[in-house]
């Protein structure tokens, strides 16, 4: 069975993305998924996105988006992947997430996104056991002394930020996956590191939970303004740089957290799925 795709990213985070809502596709799996984002053996990318007939039409979603990461496990939500999906859409569409409904708006060269409500409980994020998730009292040693007392924030997917005096110096290729997979965090966690660059402007990096390092995380760069804005290192409007380029986030308490940035197709295609399966 021959499969159309299209290759997108969001920031030089990629995506192969699946459309489902008109013609069925093979039930995806998390073998399927890591087998298309090899980039030596499959098409290649950070995360595989499928888009599916609305699951609940009484949440009034106009169809749903899954998330693969690039080693099969299925995550809740993604940012630039929402952009991605709003370009290809291409009308203002409210999606169904399993981190929860998010309202999509195409712009010029991009999209515009309400990621929903930052939550802050750490039943929430979620954490092994309770404690302060707005300065964890928790570390992890590097060379040069620790990585220590993060915030963490659920943007539909679980993330801890550090704010670092120089986040381009920080080994996260090492650190990453050490924190990723604590024992403190029962379903992973995204970790961020951050450093003020300017009045509410971050630099960004970004070890996504069961992608690595990739060239932008959109929920990290909600994440870690939600951050600084509850810390008051940041108004309301937050420009956050990362390898990838630019997003712009606006949150007060309260309000949803609006993302806006660019994406853009690559190429498309058509895969047999028994080559993948």
């Amino acid at each position: 069975m021959r499969i159309p795709f299209t290759k997108m990213h969001g920031l030089g985070n990629d995506f192969v993305v699946l459309d489902g809502r008109e013609s069925p596709l093979p039930a995806m799996t998390g073998a399927v998924a890591r087998a298309l984002a090899d980039r030596r053996e499959g098409i290649g990318c950070d995360q595989v996105i499928v888009l599916e007939p609305s699951a609940n039409p009484a949440s009034g979603g106009d169809f749903r988006m899954r998330i693969f990461n690039s080693d099969g496990s299925e995550v809740e939500a993604c940012g630039n992947a929402s952009r991605a999906v709003a370009l290809l859409h291409g009308a203002p569409a409210r999606v169904e997430t399993a981190g929860g409904l998010i309202a999509v708006e195409p712009g010029d060269k991009g999209a515009s996104v309400l990621m929903g409500e930052p939550r802050f409980d750490w039943e929430a994020i979620p954490l092994a056991y309770a404690m302060d998730t707005s300065a964890m009292p928790v570390g992890w040693p590097t060379e040069d002394g620790a990585l220590e007392n993060p915030m963490a924030v659920n943007i539909g997917n679980p993330h801890v930020v550090f704010f670092v005096e120089d986040a381009l110096a920080v080994d996260l290729a090492e650190l990453g996956p050490r924190i990723e997979n604590d024992p403190l965090f029962p379903e992973r966690v995204n970790v961020n590191v951050a450093s003020a660059m300017g009045p509410d402007e971050f630099v960004l990096r970004v070890w996504e939970r069961g992608a690595g390092l990739t060239h932008a995380c959109g929920t990290g760069a909600c994440a870690t303004a939600v951050a600084a804005i509850r810390k008051g290192l940041a108004g309301p409007r937050v420009r956050v740089l990362q390898r990838g380029g630019p997003l712009t986030i606006e949150w007060a308490a309260g309000q949803q957290i609006r993302m806006t940035g660019p994406a853009a197709p690559v190429f498309s295609g058509t895969f047999e799925w028994d080559d993948f399966a």
